[in-house]
């Protein structure tokens, strides 16, 4: 079918958010059938989505979302900060983070719908590749159920409300007014935000980090040339100091700077018992590629970013 009208190009890329030509080729295939065509931008994209989902997404966005019986943070990777302060990519953030409340995993979350699109976030996640041109990946969640306790939360670096470089949620339990432990829960999430704690309790340090710091400061003492015994001292001593500065009951509250965190949780007047933290922080374990210089890339497209529109569902 050679005679495909503007009107009939339009009204596909209206649908789709796909270049004019990529239109015209795809009404062109599929004989003037907008619902066909539709289908074959969307696998003409899902091709050039795979190409670039093999790169590296190390910058995007944390993201927190809470309701009276769940909160949920997430982390969604982009390819380059420039597109992570994109309005588009920042609603896309902050909506999938809500739909974390509703899910109780990671593939959970990715085959929930977003908004009243006939698509689920993964499949949405794909389309937006093809459209921005980077990649972007959902690496990672995690919900806590504050039903019958508070959980607080606290982003540092915010761009935007529930959007930032890191993130932490901290569950409280306690028979405090809930407003006080609110309070003191927020405080205790930006601390955990500053001094990113191994553990919550020296019981709950994995044995394997463990036994990894004990055998390094053996090897260190030991060179010291010192008897057994005094070596024995000396790794109790170091091994406290390491209890201080990575578990979170015995650090220092970096809101007055004297106090333990664990002597704070005594000291309102009813014990409050940390349940549960999680500390994100945005690309933390990802390997950035030095050879590809993805800013440059994105700035060669011929792309307004501050005008995009991601493909839509008919």
């Amino acid at each position: 079918m050679s005679n495909i009208s503007a009107s009939l190009v339009k009204e596909l890329r209206d649908k789709t958010g796909a270049g004019m030509m990529d239109c015209k080729n795809a009404l062109n295939e599929n004989n003037g059938d907008i619902e066909s065509s539709i289908d074959w931008l969307r696998t003409k994209g899902l091709a050039k989505a795979a190409k670039k989902s093999g790169r590296v997404a190390s910058e995007g966005l944390i993201a927190v979302s809470s309701s009276d019986d769940f909160s949920a943070i997430i982390e969604v990777n982009s390819e380059t900060d420039f597109v992570a302060r994109n309005d588009i990519f920042q609603n896309v953030a902050s909506k999938i983070s809500s739909l974390g409340l509703m899910s109780s995993s990671i593939d959970d979350l990715k085959e929930q719908n977003i908004d009243e699109k006939d698509m689920n976030v993964e499949s949405y996640i794909t389309e937006m590749i093809s459209s921005i041109g980077e990649n972007i990946n959902l690496r990672r969640m995690t919900r806590f159920d504050s039903s019958n306790s508070n959980v607080s939360t606290y982003i540092h670096g915010q761009v935007n409300e529930g959007l930032g470089k890191i993130g932490v949620m901290v569950n409280l339990k306690s028979d405090l007014e809930k407003q006080a432990l609110g309070e003191l829960g927020k405080k205790i999430a930006m601390h955990i935000a500053a001094t990113n704690p191994l553990s919550i309790s020296v019981e709950n340090i994995p044995s394997d980090v463990l036994e990894r710091e004990r055998n390094i400061l053996i090897e260190e003492a030991r060179e010291s040339g010192k008897p057994e015994e005094i070596i024995e001292k000396m790794i109790d001593g170091r091994l406290k100091k390491f209890y201080q500065e990575s578990v979170l009951l015995e650090q220092t509250y970096v809101i007055d700077g004297e106090s333990k965190i664990s002597s704070v949780l005594q000291s309102l007047g009813s014990p409050v018992e940390i349940i549960e933290f999680v500390r994100y922080e945005l690309g933390e374990g990802i390997e950035k590629a030095s050879d590809e210089d993805f800013a440059s890339e994105v700035d060669s497209m011929a792309v307004s970013y501050t005008h995009l529109t991601l493909p839509t569902k008919a």
